[in-house]
């Protein structure tokens, strides 16, 4: 025979009493309901807190990814600024190279080629590190870090894998640096050569002869005057009238005077099959014969010979062949 229960209800005010009889299956079951209800309640309330803290973690997680983001980009920036340095330095040695070339007797020759490196221990290894394997790969303790994603996307959270993360720039950093120091190495060679070349360097074209700005490249163009296509031998520079024009080298004044379509035409003689012409003046300040520095004052700038505006018309000629001037114009 099963047991039962009796509960008894009482009322205070209207002196009412209730009876319920249960029997002990019914309490049994009741019991079991309850605990399973307040296992579910606690699963629900623990569940709750866990997803409360992943979402206050996962938001965490964005915001230090948003900062990460923000220091790779700065990071970058700075990189391509080292890049860009690198390049200048490249140009800049290449001319150097170019205009310092004296290892045989063929200089004039090679002067007006064109700024290309030569040295291939220097500038031209430089350019074959994109193919050296060691330059692609990163070093063996960065590699841990490379082994998975900063971010793991299985947890939610956003990770940025574009060619702008830290792989990336590990390599190009890697590669800034081997290009740094073979930089380094090719302009520390030419100060040795410069330092005992002064006065080649001296004789050698290497500024700007006025202030201005350039209008008209050297090359083929169509002529102001006819309209058809010439040759264009030197390089025009738009300036007001009565701009000083200075020498680019060191040299000997070879021409002083008025000379057909160049009008007030001034030469000068800087040795090595080297000479610079400098057209359209309005005033001449040098004579034949004299020996002027690089800086010297030797004309001002005007509209003479066959010239539309005040401009100057300067020109290299290396073994009487014209070449870019803007190939010896280093400040730029």
């Amino acid at each position: 025979m099963s047991k039962k229960f009796t509960f008894m209800i009482m009322s205070d005010t209207k002196g009412v009493t209730r009876r319920f009889v249960i029997s002990d299956a019914w309490v049994k079951a009741l019991i079991a309901i309850g605990f399973v209800g307040f296992i579910l309640l606690a699963s629900v309330v623990v569940d709750y807190f866990g997803l409360l803290f992943q979402d206050l973690e996962t938001k965490h997680l964005k915001v230090e990814n948003r900062r990460l983001h923000n220091q790779v980009d700065l990071i970058e920036g700075k990189l391509e600024n080292l890049e860009a340095a690198l390049d200048r330095v490249h140009s800049f040695t290449t001319k150097l190279r170019l205009i310092t070339d004296t290892k045989d007797e063929n200089r004039s020759l090679k002067l007006a080629i064109g700024p290309i490196a030569r040295d291939p221990e220097s500038l031209e290894a430089a350019d074959d590190i994109s193919r050296d394997p060691a330059a692609i790969m990163p070093h063996q303790e960065e590699s841990v870090f490379f082994a998975k994603p900063l971010l793991e996307s299985a947890e939610g959270e956003l990770a940025r894998t574009d060619d702008r993360g830290y792989h990336s720039l590990s390599i190009r950093f890697d590669r800034a640096i081997k290009h740094a120091a073979l930089r380094e190495q090719g302009v520390l060679e030419l100060w040795e050569s410069l330092s005992v070349r002064q006065s080649l360097l001296r004789a050698t074209p290497s500024i700007k002869p006025t202030r201005g700005w350039y209008t008209s490249p050297f090359g083929y163009r169509s002529s102001p005057m006819t309209g058809a296509m010439a040759l264009h031998t030197g390089l025009d520079i738009a300036a007001a009238l009565g701009t000083p024009v200075y020498a680019v080298a060191d040299g000997v004044v070879s021409f002083a005077g008025y000379d057909g379509g160049y009008g007030k035409l001034v030469s000068v003689d800087h040795g090595y099959g080297v000479v610079t012409r400098y057209g359209h003046n309005s005033e001449l300040y040098v004579q034949v014969g004299q020996k002027i520095k690089r800086g010297d004052v030797l004309s001002a700038v005007g509209n003479t010979g066959r010239s539309t505006a005040a401009h100057l018309h300067y020109e290299v000629r290396v073994g009487g062949i014209p070449v870019d001037p803007v190939n010896y114009i280093l400040e730029q």
